[in-house]
């Protein structure tokens, strides 16, 4: 069974979270949540209010990208914000870039490639709000529902999440 971790920090946008790994179990993945928060229970948030919360199988400090075979960032600002400057998610997710994982990144959750260095050079789509952010980076924006370039997949909004998990499956088939 192939094994999917979703990397969030907390404040992360519950439907980037919750239905993706319900729709990835479903088609039978095995998941594991993974925080840099400092506690394990991490808050959802539907937009900018407070959803549900949801206990952490692990710390990111302790996680290991050999154990998985893709990683899901989920979006949500606050959440997106905290990874990117976080040192343990940015070493995991070089780590997953580095042995060529897919990495699955939704709304806001593509900042953290900016600051791993791995946005360069490539072609990403995100929430519009981080056109200029991407950009800046070197990479080339697109508005649309998926995009993949090599290993990194990346989506805009809850909205794209019927394309965003099909394009995980693809990638781990």
């Amino acid at each position: 069974m192939k094994k999917i971790a979703f990397l969030l920090h907390t404040d992360f946008e519950q439907a980037e979270y919750e239905d993706v790994n319900n729709q990835l179990k479903d088609k039978g993945y095995a998941t594991t949540l993974i925080t840099t928060n400092d506690e394990q229970q991490v808050q959802g948030m539907n937009h900018s209010d407070k959803a549900d919360t949801f206990t952490a199988d692990l710390f990111a400090k302790d996680a290991d990208a050999d154990d998985y075979d893709a990683v899901v960032l989920p979006g949500g600002t606050i959440n997106a914000d905290a990874l990117r400057g976080n040192e343990a998610a940015q070493k995991l997710i070089k780590a997953f870039n580095d042995a060529g994982k897919p990495i699955a990144a939704i709304c806001h959750a593509p900042w953290a490639f900016i600051n791993i260095g791995i946005a360069k050079g490539k072609t990403l789509t995100a929430y519009q709000s981080l056109k200029t952010d991407l950009e800046n980076a070197g990479a080339t924006f697109v508005d649309k529902a998926l995009q993949k370039d090599g290993n990194l997949i990346t989506s805009r909004t809850p909205e794209d999440i019927p394309d965003f998990v099909n394009a995980i499956d693809e990638a781990l088939s």
